[in-house]
């Protein structure tokens, strides 16, 4: 798990170290361990490293193969490299180190961008052919490690963090109406290939980019989950879907433990992640390190899940650590939060996840977490009204479940030069369309788990863990795991309060009191409701000088919500009000 970034020339000038060097200044968080710089003409690459597999110098990047001709930075991890090792020696391949990196470099030029197809894991690099001057780049099925980039007639750069290449210098970082529709519309998630930006895209998931020398590109997907389904499955009994998410999910959690350092798990407490420690016992996993983080009750809210962790760990014998964050700490570093985003992420429990990584990352490098298993599952809100939806009125339910504010609203929000078109609604109602998913809840469950978790629970495990050197792993976005799970009727998964399937294999191995508890979420409730310093906080923020000079929201609107953020709370729950003051916050905590 690691940083990366470079640059590429296409006007014959040299590609400038200063640029990369700034960038992986930036990422030092991601890779706490190494630093590394190859430059070769019209190519730089830059990398900072977190030693996870092969702990040696021998697996140090960039990675040069010059006997291949290769040159690689890669972030992420591979969990079937020893296999692929095994099967890349068998073909005559020699390995001068015992990195997952390696194994990278000659899959590649074994298989070319096929390499893809054969790794299994999570991922996001680039590989220079010293030959050809071609630059190869790919992104994992899932979207688990980020790639952003900028581009023009002259030059690409690319990095782990939007942040990151804007200090690269010279990048738009003007705001667009599609972004921002966007991101006031659809939960703050803005789809690849946008960002909140003008001049910074992001390859997308399950997405490759071939970049020639004269800055020529190819982009392909290279795979996609199916949600058809044939006779055979439709006829699969409840049973055997059970002994089959059993089996995949065991599977997934086995293979997150290839690491030449202990894993542990944050344990929240729900059914998903405790799962996932009841599954590592089962595989013989012995004391394990789990954690847990609190915040204190608002407004009659209970503001930690303590006691449902507590059931977990005192059965599994794990070693627990609870974590409680008061307000003050909160407030204190809200603002390094905010600037660890590689974009504004909405949800409260950002923050929460930022401290928690903080605490964590003093005892271990590496741990297993329970995202993903909603989306791939079904266990929202949202979801039922799907299955009563009819092909017609699919758009109009996962929009008025989901979004954060109608196009209507929107547009009294905004300026006017922002106010274009219902961008956000428009993307829905593709992708809704598109083939592979003809029933209302797979198409929701399909957008769910290719973008909306992509760009929102994903992102935030990523950016808030990699602040703190800490690699996340996400055994329900298991690409085999996610497949298996597409193929299950909606019938199976959205009963029981949704995630049913999911429920019915943790009655196998973890307590029913973590599975029949009211569903909860990581809360940090005063991010919810704005009462007191926090809404001065918010009130300082989007009334400063330069937010004013920025003008992105209207006056009327922003005066509306400070007056009462209490009556303007999302459908997902979330504050309108600290919506708009994030996305300022961001911007000035970016230095814009």
């Amino acid at each position: 798990m690691c940083g990366i970034a470079g640059e590429l020339r296409f006007d014959g000038v040299a590609a400038s170290s200063e640029a990369v060097g700034r960038m992986i200044d930036i990422l030092e968080p991601r890779g706490p361990d190494a630093e590394g710089l190859f430059a070769h003409n019209r190519v730089c690459f830059g990398h900072r490293r977190l030693k996870i597999i092969d702990l040696s110098d021998h697996a140090s990047q960039p990675m040069v193969d010059s006997q291949l001709g290769l040159t690689l930075v890669f972030n992420g991890a591979i969990y079937n490299y020893p296999e692929l090792r095994d099967e890349l020696q068998q073909k005559g391949y020699t390995f001068f180190s015992h990195s997952d990196t390696e194994v990278i470099v000659k899959a590649y030029h074994a298989w070319g961008r096929d390499c893809v197809l054969h790794l299994q894991g999570m991922f996001a690099f680039a590989v220079w052919e010293r030959d050809s001057g071609r630059v190869f780049f790919a992104r994992d099925r899932l979207g688990i490690k980020p790639l952003y980039y900028h581009r023009n007639s002259s030059l690409m750069r690319f990095a782990s963090s939007l942040p990151a290449l804007v200090k690269s210098g010279g990048i738009d970082t003007s705001l667009g109406p599609v972004a921002l529709n966007y991101y006031m519309s659809f939960h703050a998630v803005v789809p690849a290939p946008h960002t909140i930006f003008n001049g910074v895209k992001k390859l997308p998931p399950a997405t490759t980019m071939t970049v020639e020398p004269d800055g020529q590109a190819t982009i392909e997907t290279y795979w996609q989950a199916d949600y058809s389904r044939t006779d055979e499955e439709l006829k699969r009994s409840e049973e055997e879907w059970i002994d089959m998410v059993y089996e995949s999910l065991l599977t997934s959690v086995k293979r997150r433990l290839v690491a030449d350092v202990p894993v542990g798990v944050l344990l929240s407490g729900g059914l998903d992640s405790s799962l996932v420690v009841g599954l590592l016992s089962e595989l013989g996993q012995k004391h394990l390190n789990t954690f847990s983080v609190g915040f204190e009750d608002v407004a009659e809210e209970e503001g930690n899940e303590f006691r449902y962790s507590d059931i977990i760990a005192e059965r599994y014998a794990t070693h627990h650590h609870k974590i409680f964050v008061d307000h003050r700490e909160l407030q204190t570093h809200l603002s390094d939060c905010i600037r660890a985003m590689s974009e504004p992420m909405v949800s409260h429990d950002v923050i929460g996840f930022y401290l928690l990584s903080r605490e964590v990352s003093k005892h271990v490098k590496v741990v297993q977490s329970g995202q993903g298993a909603d989306e791939v599952f079904a266990g929202y809100h949202w979801y039922p009204p799907m299955m009563e939806a009819t092909p017609a009125s699919a758009v109009e339910t996962y929009r008025n479940a989901f979004f954060d504010r109608d196009f209507d609203e929107y547009c009294q929000a905004v300026s006017s030069n922002y106010c274009k078109e219902d961008y956000a609604t428009a993307f829905v109602a593709n992708h809704f369309a598109a083939p592979g998913a003809e029933e209302p809840i797979d198409q929701a469950l399909r957008l769910d788990s290719n973008v909306m978790l992509v760009d929102d629970p994903v992102k935030r495990v990523d950016n808030m863990t990699m602040a703190w050197g800490l690699e996340a792993r996400v055994p329900f976005l298991d690409h085999e795991l996610v497949e298996l799970a597409a193929k299950i009727p909606g019938k199976y998964k959205v009963p029981d309060g949704g995630k049913y399937v999911l429920k019915e294999v943790g009655r196998r191995i973890i307590p029913h009191e973590v599975i029949d508890r009211p569903k909860g979420y990581f809360p940090v409730p005063a991010l919810k409701y704005l009462e007191g310093d926090y809404l001065d906080m918010a009130r300082s923020v989007l009334n400063r000088d330069v937010a004013r000079q920025r003008g992105i929201f209207k006056k009327e609107y922003v005066d509306m919500l400070l007056d009462a953020p209490k009556e303007h709370i999302t459908p997902l729950r979330g504050s309108k009000l600290w919506q708009i003051t994030l996305l300022e916050y961001w911007l000035q905590e970016q230095g814009l």
